[in-house]
């Protein structure tokens, strides 16, 4: 596996490549290095291989472009080198961007399949995260996406309205999954209920720190919540391009108190981080991205039965009802501290909302008989209208060894990292 992430807190990428070892597979991960030099572990019987190449997070496109070519080098030259020394079978490229499936290039020539997983659509997340471009650059973008997607054997999109939009430029269908991430938490050590007799109010947003997803916006509520709610707390866990921006217009409003930051915490930490919270929010600005998002901050907070307050955003709102999120109008600062006041207000809402939202867990259960990542490979390896009963851990191939796979990923910015 490749991966252009922080391996440890990209939650999609981690539930991916566990789940993958859980059903048989063998798998190794490249991703970027974190520290200065690079090394080798396993987690969780992923073997973790870093790259020497660092990660950018910054707003420089030219950087962003360079990093980007550096990580798809490198990685290409891993890919090939594993696929004739290890007889890797499949390369699963995550993005962004999509030219990371040009690493598994050589080894798709001789046979090896190759699966590009569209965390985020490419055109819609540039115009979004740089604000202004042209047409030109949008136009080749699309075009980008549309190459890509043909030199992988299957694409995956991370929901059915970005599937619609996919398909609609001109990938073909049949050939897209849909594969909604559902984390699979260790249980909290504190149960919820011990916030019972809690005095505090606490609202979180993790994730991403960064405008597209509206931090800024969460603060101009929160200043007026906090004279509203006895007790409020606010707090945000992770980091990105906009944290200094929003840890100066928390001070510059006076928020210290109400206000804390925490660290991003890996994937596998977040339920105990998230225990103990009160209500989730999400705040994403209204873009051509967002509008394709299934934030996976909610996707948590349903899993952790944890009442969500959301945008009306169209991906959202395909999946959930009123009665199974808060909902307030997109970038309405007014609508948001509306919506979060009836929440707190009604105790029989933020009890019943998160067991209504179970719905959308159990019609996508992660290892449930519509696992599209299951059933993906079940047909990749073993032919069309294999079931995932008939995929079961430890299935090996005819010769007796065990599948092997490389995945080329890069951080999903909506979703199931700590973000």
């Amino acid at each position: 596996m490749i991966a252009y992430t922080d391996y440890r807190f990209d939650g999609r990428v981690r539930l991916e490549a566990g789940s993958l070892v859980e059903w048989g597979y063998e798998v190794c991960f490249l991703v970027p290095r974190e520290a200065a030099q690079a090394k080798t572990y396993t987690l969780e019987g992923v073997t973790v291989k870093e790259l020497s190449v660092d990660k950018y997070d910054g707003k420089n496109k030219l950087v962003y472009v360079y990093s980007y070519l550096m990580f798809l080098v490198l990685a290409a030259i891993e890919c090939t080198r594993l696929f004739f020394r290890s007889g890797v079978r499949a390369i699963h490229v995550h993005n962004m961007p999509d030219i990371l499936v040009f690493a598994a290039a050589i080894p798709r020539l001789f046979g090896c399949k190759v699966v590009l997983d569209l965390h985020d659509a490419v055109p819609e997340m540039y115009q979004a995260k740089f604000e202004k471009s042209s047409g030109l650059v949008v136009w080749l973008l699309r075009w980008e996406e549309r190459i890509c997607c043909a030199l992988a054997h299957r694409v995956i999109c991370v929901n059915h309205v970005q599937k619609d939009i996919v398909s609609a430029r001109g990938v073909p269908a049949g050939k897209i999954a849909t594969v909604i991430t559902m984390p699979k938490f260790a249980p909290p050590t504190r149960e919820r209920q011990e916030r019972s007799q809690d005095p505090a109010f606490r609202l979180v947003n993790h994730g991403t720190i960064s405008k597209r997803l509206g931090n800024d916006l969460i603060l101009g509520a929160a200043a007026q919540l906090v004279h509203k709610i006895p007790n409020f707390e606010l707090h945000f866990v992770g980091a990105g391009d906009n944290l200094e921006q929003v840890l100066t217009f928390s001070r510059a409003m006076g928020l210290e108190a109400h206000v804390h930051f925490h660290e991003r915490v890996p994937w596998n930490q977040l339920s105990e981080k998230l225990s103990m919270m009160d209500a989730g929010i999400v705040a994403n600005r209204i873009t051509a991205a967002t509008d394709l998002m299934l934030p996976s901050k909610l996707i948590d907070y349903v899993v952790l039965g944890i009442p969500a307050i959301v945008p009306r955003l169209k991906a959202i709102e395909y999946y959930f009802s009123p009665d199974m999120v808060s909902f307030f109008e997109a970038e309405d600062i007014d609508s948001m501290v509306a919506a979060t006041m009836r929440l707190y207000q009604d105790k029989d809402r933020r009890e019943q909302q998160p067991i209504n939202a179970k719905k959308f867990w159990y019609e996508n259960q992660w290892d449930g008989p519509k696992s599209g990542l299951r059933n993906l490979y079940a047909e990749l390896f073993q032919g069309p209208n294999t079931g995932t009963g008939e995929m079961e851990a430890g299935n090996t191939e005819m010769d007796g060894t065990p599948l092997r796979m490389i995945e080329v990923t890069r951080e999903r910015e909506t979703q199931t990292s700590v973000k």
